[in-house]
């Protein structure tokens, strides 16, 4: 089967890999339908690597080259054992956090920081393939009218709710949004539905702007020309924003987020960089602001899925191209040029 890999900074390819072979104990082997690019694969493809090891990973013993895609729905194709309430020719998607299952984190319910874990796509080979093999405690059943296309889409809405979960949004809370790329319009639609009363949003580029203000951003802001700060300070009677969630990972903007959100309020990160940030610690103690890292999603991605089979999320605004899998790398090179928003492969030979 074709298989797109990451060797390299700058050096994606599509290879020739053989199919799986017959999962063993525990593990699951699925039919890819639909895998999105994700920004961290754009990242460990433009300045990585990031999050793949260049050396075996300690928990799959895997290293480069190794097949990218995390964000997939498909159709089970073979099972190394009994799993409940899965079978053959179901349709699922993956939660693709790896996990060891016996450190603190993973006994209490924290698989996505395990000690040891890791991607499915970054530490082990991915869903930019006709098949991936999967550990069977990641498969999440795929609601009735629920499209492939669409439960491709639950894992990077998946991080959204998470981040605005660790928020703690209240129904009444204002809350500013830094950046409005895949994962920042996911933390809108999280902040609609848990009840915000003010969305705002930083967000340079046309496009996005006009999608978040589409989906229901109270106001939206070009940075290059808006005192982003002010505008929300003044628009939330002199107050600032409850919280304020970066979806960047630029480290100036997280200094941006922790001065906007108000004394007493919440600043969580949810943009990764490998730059360093300055942390203004003056301006996080004397006003007791909480700054809140967030990764990824934890028992998430079921949630998302029935959020969408019952009409509370739509992912649809998210998914701007679907590519057959030999245009993978032009996938890369729209994605980095701003073309669009979320990406689509689809494997199958045609």
């Amino acid at each position: 089967m074709r298989a797109l890999r990451w060797h390299g900074l700058s050096d994606l390819r599509l290879d020739e890999v053989p199919d799986p072979t017959d999962p063993g104990p525990g593990e699951v082997v699925v039919e890819v339908s639909y895998c999105g690019v994700c920004g961290t694969d754009l990242h460990e493809y433009s300045h990585g690597p990031n999050l793949i090891r260049t050396r075996a990973h300690p928990l799959t013993g895997v290293e480069p080259p190794i097949t990218l895609g995390h964000e997939f729905s498909g159709t089970v194709a073979a099972l190394g054992g009994p799993v409940p309430g899965i079978s053959i020719d179901m349709r699922v998607a993956v939660d693709p956090c790896l996990r060891c299952g016996v450190c603190r984190w993973c006994r209490h319910g924290e698989y996505h920081i395990c000690a040891k874990g890791g991607s499915i796509g970054l530490a082990s080979p991915g869903a930019f393939a006709r098949y991936v093999t999967v550990p069977a405690e990641g498969l999440v059943p795929i609601p009735d009218g629920v499209s492939d296309q669409v439960a491709a889409l639950a894992e990077p809405l998946a991080v959204g709710l998470h981040a605005v979960r660790r928020a703690g949004v209240q129904p009444g809370d204002n809350a500013l949004l830094i950046g409005a790329g895949p994962i920042g319009i996911s933390v809108l639609m999280a902040l609609t539905l848990a009840g915000a009363a003010g969305i705002y949003v930083s967000e340079p580029a046309p496009e996005r702007a006009r999608l978040a203000a589409e989906l229901g951003a109270t106001e939206v802001y070009d940075p290059a020309v808006a005192d982003v700060r002010r505008e929300v300070f003044l628009r939330t009677g002199r107050i600032g924003p409850d919280v304020v969630v970066e979806a960047t990972g630029r480290p100036d903007l997280v200094e941006l987020a922790i001065t906007t959100v108000r004394r007493g309020g919440r600043a969580v990160l949810a943009g990764i960089s490998g730059d360093a940030a300055a942390l203004p610690v003056t301006q996080i103690v004397p006003f007791e602001r909480t700054v809140l890292g967030s990764l990824g999603y934890n028992f998430d991605i079921p949630r998302v899925l029935d959020l969408i089979a019952t009409g509370r999320f739509d992912p649809r605004p998210l998914l701007t191209g679907v590519y057959p899998l030999s245009r993978g790398l032009d996938a890369f090179h729209d994605l980095a040029a701003g073309s669009h928003l979320k990406i689509l492969l689809d494997p199958k030979e045609h």
